[in-house]
């Protein structure tokens, strides 16, 4: 690589490149870790992008019809930063630069969405940032069909490493963008060849330009250090019609003694590697030391998008006012006026009917209402939509002839759907939620986690949520799965024991803004417990009495979901022979802990015996409630799962596994003695 004739040919851009590289040189070196390669290797592939093409204004970090820039090979963090600096974005400051990886800045070693304005998604987990744009990009053509081009028409812009195009949800992910021919997604391979191993055909020889084109992409193949050719290849892709793939030909670590290598990815510190490093780049300057002529030069192309974002709000001024409030409505998560009283309703008639349902087929009820409101709402499930009654009949297919659809066929793509759905939400204006069975949240749970880390509110629809599924066998009955999403902070994990609490569920997961929700939802059928209608959520608080003792109160059923039905069978059973019996609804275990503790007291008081009933394993908290909460080792019990499942109608299972109204009633007397 002759770093001079790149200089000599374009050095305007060159200075503006190397800022970027030089403060990835110091702010790794300071740190002491971090990748160092990826930054200096797409830096002329990001100049070009940021001064010719990305449509922003760092002065309004949240403009709705910006582009999006996401960094997939989030390792490289420090080329976003350095980005986000030198734009003139303005918490972005020298100071967070300097403290790089350091405890309290907004530089973390990976981009960490909410740590900077800027950030649209957090990366590091390779793969994700690349489906997480898909959904960026559907959130565009789904608004851009309910509002028209003149307030949204924006482009998905992502850099994605070797390591991304490994992962598996990156085949998810270009498979759904080719099939919905998702034009405003445009995808940088940064082509290095390098991985922490050593080169990439020590582990991968797949021909990614020809895995593109299979899956109806556009793909064009460049020299990612020729900011001509990068110019020419994002204009053409913008052309295209359909998804674009740009690969990028660079060097990792361009210019050092580790260019071209293994040790390039990583953390380059030494002194004398950077010293030379910054010779062959022509930069004189000091550490963390960037020309003024430089940063003006970066900063005017951080306002160049000023004039499109006036220009956008005066076009959306001249929108109907309706439509403005709407749009504001989406964009700020606000739920409608009209959903508290639309759940309330629906509330009310289950009471008085009382339906037996599987809480899959409630959760289709509440949404039939719902969707209608809110339309930010966009539903899907991953090749379950009969299963997972996730579809409603006023949402339209969203597909290339229906931008406007809000109903997404993800096909069996568990991971890619989680994590487009993250996007969705990220990208704004869209209410995501998407379903699947409960077991395979083994298969989306790295973006549920990442959902949670983020602070966003996807709902992933689970439902088959335990032995009840019956046939299927242990393969599909997850028996773990609901303790695994319990242990995953800032996550509700509802379990409704009926229609009743499924709505309030639902209530309480479209009105989150910072927080996802897994709704745990039954195959089969649930009679309704709540017979008494109450315009409170009662969800709202975790757990709450269901039904109390009558007589002295000498023990206490806590259950979730379809167990709730034989906590209450149970009580008959033990009211019957005068003990007294309280039963507990526990359909959201996070809501109960964040109550104050005179409530939980209330709810739980010292003194009978508790019996926890739910179909799946002991672990995932209820020790807080069976020896926590003033209880006692030799006065409780679970009755739930203590293995896998098995083949069979679900009546027979829970018999054969012991989860009874019976073997909950003898449990109790048990431990009454």
């Amino acid at each position: 690589m002759d770093i001079s004739a790149l200089r000599s040919a374009h050095p305007d851009h060159w200075s503006k490149a190397a800022a970027i590289r030089t403060l990835t040189l110091d702010a790794i070196r300071a740190a002491n870790s971090g990748h160092s390669g990826m930054p200096m290797g797409m830096a002329d592939v990001a100049t070009v992008l940021f001064e010719k093409h990305l449509k922003f204004d760092a002065s309004a970090p949240n403009w709705p019809d910006r582009d999006r820039f996401i960094l997939s090979a989030g390792h490289g963090s420090m080329l976003l930063y350095s980005l986000l600096h030198l734009t003139g974005y303005k918490d972005m400051t020298l100071e967070e630069i300097k403290n790089f990886r350091q405890w309290g800045a907004k530089t973390a070693g990976h981009p960490e969405y909410g740590h900077a304005e800027g950030i649209e998604t957090t990366t590091g987990p390779l793969g994700q940032g690349i489906a997480n744009a898909v959904g960026f990009a559907m959130a565009e053509e789904i608004l851009r069909g309910q509002y028209g081009k003149k307030i949204v028409d924006h482009h998905t812009y992502v850099i994605a490493g070797d390591g991304c195009l490994m992962e598996g949800i990156s085949q998810e992910a270009l498979g759904l963008a080719g099939r919905h021919e998702l034009s405003k997604l445009i995808v940088f391979w940064d082509n290095n060849n390098i991985t922490i191993d050593g080169t990439v055909d020590l582990s991968c020889r797949i021909d990614q330009v020809q895995r593109f084109k299979s899956a109806n992409w556009h793909v064009q193949e460049i020299d990612g250090h020729d900011p001509e050719a990068i110019d020419a290849a994002i204009v053409a892709a913008k052309k295209a019609g359909k998804p674009s793939m740009i690969a990028c030909k660079t060097h990792i670590a361009l210019g050092s003694a580790a260019q071209d290598t293994s040790k390039g990815h990583g953390a380059l510190t030494d002194e004398k590697l950077i010293a030379d490093t910054k010779e062959a780049y022509g930069w004189t300057y000091g550490p963390f030391e960037i020309p003024a002529d430089i940063k003006s030069a970066w900063e005017a192309i951080g306002s160049r998008g000023a004039a499109d974002r006036a220009e956008w709000e005066e076009r959306l001024g001249s929108i109907s006012e309706r439509k403005q409030a709407e749009f504001a409505r989406i964009f700020d998560r606000d739920a409608p006026k009209r959903l508290a009283p639309t759940i309330r309703a629906l509330k009310k008639q289950m009471s008085e009917e009382q339906p037996k349902l599987a809480t899959r087929a409630s959760s289709e009820k509440v949404l039939e209402v719902v969707n209608p409101i809110m339309s930010d709402t966009v539903g899907g499930s991953a090749d379950l939509t009969g299963s997972n009654n996730t579809k409603t009949g006023d949402m339209g297919i969203f597909d290339t002839d229906n931008r406007k659809g809000r109903y997404v066929y993800w096909g069996i793509r568990e991971h890619g759907m989680a994590a487009a759905m993250n996007g969705m939400a990220l990208h704004g204006g869209i209410r995501p939620y998407g379903g699947t069975f409960m077991a395979f949240t083994d298969y989306a749970r790295p973006a549920m986690r990442l959902a949670a880390l983020m602070q966003i509110p996807s709902v992933f629809v689970m439902t088959h949520d335990s032995i009840g599924l019956g046939e299927d066998g242990p393969t599909h009955q997850p028996v773990e799965h609901v303790a695994i999403s319990r242990a995953t902070p800032n996550t509700y994990v509802f379990r409704p024991a009926d229609t009743i609490e499924t709505a309030e569920s639902w209530e309480i997961a479209l009105t989150a803004k910072q927080t996802p929700s897994v709704l745990s939802l039954t195959r089969q059928g649930v009679p309704t417990v709540r017979t008494k209608h109450t315009t409170k959520n009662l969800t709202a608080q975790g757990g709450y009495v269901l039904a109390d003792s009558e007589g002295k109160r000498q023990a206490i059923l806590i259950a979730t979901g379809s167990e709730v039905s034989i906590a209450l069978a149970a009580r008959d059973l033990l009211q019957a022979e005068g003990i007294g019996t309280r039963v507990v609804s526990m359909p959201c275990m996070e809501l109960f802990d964040a109550q104050d503790e005179a409530y939980r007291k209330r709810v739980l008081p010292a003194g009978p015996v508790r019996v926890g009933i739910e179909a799946g394993v002991r672990d995932g908290g209820w020790d807080k409630y069976l020896l926590g909460n003033r209880g006692r080792e030799q006065k409780q019990a679970f009755v739930g799962m203590e293995s896998f499942g098995a083949s069979a109608p679900a009546n027979v299972l829970y018999e054969k596994f012991g989860i009874t109204a019976e073997a909950v009633a003898e449990k109790v007397k048990a431990l009454l003695g």
